[in-house]
């Protein structure tokens, strides 16, 4: 195959981690702006030229044959590397410029990033900057993002990556509730209260608490969840229950009083507990407005975490 040739596939390959992240055709191409049957065609021309199947077709859904697995690992780093060279421009420029896309948990990007967003706006006049909130997984290559902010323990492989804060999760009630209900001197206590939980899932009504060695879990009960901490927030402020909140979000209403914590020699293990990463893709020469905002926001919350880079993976 000669090199035109290669040249006339690279869409194609674009097109196939396209499909690869999004899981089937018509999704690809609402990203890419075109058909479906566009997109199974590329497929079907990339797949002729390279003489293996990348995709595995059943009427449910797609998933990659051991070549493609192999083949979209490859056709990832061609993505990155284009990426890449578009970045080169901002390498020379006088000032950080373009769109800056971050996605990041919702309850974070409301309560920590989002205060700090104007000021950086103010101090980047050519920097525009999209918030993307979504508490689920997301790919940086396949979904065009520039830094994702995620709460872990195990950074995945292959990006580069800084601790932004550390982030806790409390359980806390009204002076009222607590009043009329008692305070728990202990996580099994819990049981015998109305507790505001997630909702997400099944066992997001299964509080783990830790103290030093010990360990305990209890199953709660409650008339409200909700999978947004502002209102879980504020139905513990109305005296609905006991809520389970991020420490940023209960800080507030804690500090004056509005809310007290409850159990506070437990450590309270909850999915938002650990770590928030800023991930990124690892390059050499990470693009002017990656740095000024990474730069702003470890400023903005400095105290929260350690500022040394970490590469991850």
């Amino acid at each position: 195959m000669g090199m035109n040739d290669y040249q006339a596939l690279l869409q194609e390959m674009a097109a196939f981690v396209r499909v690869a992240d999004s899981g089937s055709f018509s999704s690809a191409a609402r990203q890419l702006g075109t058909t479906p049957s566009a997109v199974s065609k590329q497929i079907s021309r990339l797949e002729k030229a390279m003489g293996v199947r990348l995709l595995e077709r059943t009427t449910r859904k797609l998933r990659l044959s051991e070549s493609g697995v192999e083949a979209c690992r490859r056709c990832r780093q061609m993505v990155e590397a284009a990426r890449s060279v578009m970045d080169v421009g901002g390498q020379f420029c006088s000032e950080p410029q373009g769109l800056l896309r971050v996605s990041v948990p919702k309850a974070v990007g409301h309560r920590v990033l989002h205060p700090h967003i104007p000021a950086f706006l103010e101090r980047y006049p050519k920097l525009d900057v999209q918030l993307l909130l979504d508490d689920g997984h997301v790919d940086l290559i396949g979904g065009n993002i520039d830094l994702a902010i995620r709460i872990t323990d195990r950074p995945p492989p292959g990006l580069a990556g800084r601790p932004l804060m550390h982030v806790d999760h409390v359980v806390c009630a009204s002076p009222d509730y607590l009043a009329r209900r008692g305070a728990p001197s202990h996580p099994r206590d819990l049981a015998r209260h109305d507790c505001i939980y997630l909702g997400e899932d099944v066992n997001d009504n299964r509080w783990k608490f830790m103290r030093g060695d010990e360990a305990t879990m209890v199953t709660v009960r409650g008339r409200y969840a909700a999978n947004h901490s502002g209102i879980r927030l504020d139905a513990a402020l109305k005296g609905i229950g006991v809520g389970s909140l991020p420490g940023f979000a209960a800080r507030e209403a804690l500090a004056d009083g509005r809310l007290v914590q409850l159990l506070p020699d437990w450590t309270f293990l909850a999915s938002y507990y650990g770590t928030a990463w800023m991930l990124y893709s690892p390059s050499r020469f990470p693009s002017p407005k990656l740095r000024v905002f990474i730069d702003h926001l470890l400023d903005c919350l400095k105290g929260c975490a350690g500022a040394a880079g970490i590469e991850v993976g």
